[in-house]
């Protein structure tokens, strides 16, 4: 079992792809043991040291408090950190885009939380059950951290992260939704949590053909005009980084606060909502034979 590593880091740094295979070792992968630290901690970028959001402990303490939480449910770990995660490490997308980040996070702060989450599998060709290396070191999508971090971003409705819970209980959802560069539209990923909560979609097979047809309308169907959004403050996201330093530690036991820019507009999530659900009528999902 990977444990919480002896050598910590006091602050987050950055480590490329190159300098983060020599410690995705066999036992690491295994799920049998983890690294010092001290090594690694030679071969990664520091962060500039008067920036508080780099500072470890706070997402140290949340890891911690999830595997603790959710040691008979894993899965659910993911509706309860990813908009805790965002609160806390209050990045811009830019930031968030240099993976590195997040190798950092993965490898030198929080292993144990990544074998935790994505404990060893079985793999097609055979020999012992390992965790996938890309929930270390891998895509956006795939990586243990980034893939919450973008969850909640794309999913809260201004500063409210309620609809980032409901979308993270379905994993189905989300290992399709941050495929779709739909989902910079920020009705469209209201839209899609409406519609799981209107009951329309029950099974992975129903969400994967909606969302497949949802990006093929997409080609000829303008959602900004079906759906119109408001644009971002960038003023609001500078306003609550710049508020890191002085921002007490998350709540546990009620959701954190978000940028306090303005919600989806009410009326474009209620129309793309009815849209989506008339849309799966005839989305190709497979099993599902269409009446005529």
């Amino acid at each position: 079992m990977i444990e919480r590593p002896h050598h910590l880091p006091g602050r987050l740094g950055l480590l490329s792809a190159t300098a983060a295979d020599p410690f995705l070792t066999e036992d690491l992968l295994r799920g049998v043991q983890g690294h010092g630290g001290v090594d690694l901690a030679k071969v990664v970028e520091p962060l500039p040291e008067d920036d508080a959001r780099w500072a470890v402990e706070p997402l140290r303490d949340l890891v911690d408090d999830a595997k603790h939480q959710f040691e008979a449910a894993r899965t659910n770990a993911d509706g309860w950190l990813a908009p805790r995660l965002h609160a806390t490490l209050r990045l811009t997308r830019r930031e968030a885009s240099d993976q590195r980040l997040w190798n950092h996070l993965a490898l030198a702060v929080a292993p144990d939380y990544v074998a935790f989450r994505h404990p060893p599998a079985p793999r097609r060709g055979g020999g012992p059950p390992r965790i996938n290396r890309d929930r270390f070191k891998g895509a956006a999508d795939r990586q243990c951290f980034s893939r919450l971090w973008w969850l909640a971003e794309m999913f809260r409705d201004g500063g409210d992260y309620t609809p980032v819970v409901a979308a993270c209980a379905n994993q189905d959802l989300i290992h399709n939704a941050l495929r779709l560069d739909l989902l910079d539209h920020r009705p469209t990923a209201q839209a899609l949590v409406r519609v799981l909560e209107r009951g329309v979609l029950s099974t992975g097979r129903e969400i994967n053909g909606l969302m497949t047809a949802i990006n093929t309308a997409g080609a000829t169907l303008v959602y900004d005009v079906l759906a119109p959004d408001e644009p971002r403050d960038p003023e609001a996201l500078r306003q609550w980084i710049a508020e890191a330093e002085s921002a007490p530690p998350v709540p546990r036991h009620s959701l954190p606060d978000g940028p306090d820019e303005e919600p989806v507009p009410e009326r474009s999530v209620v129309a793309l909502t009815d849209y989506f659900a008339e849309l799966f009528e005839t989305a190709p999902v497979r099993g599902r034979t269409l009446q005529a």
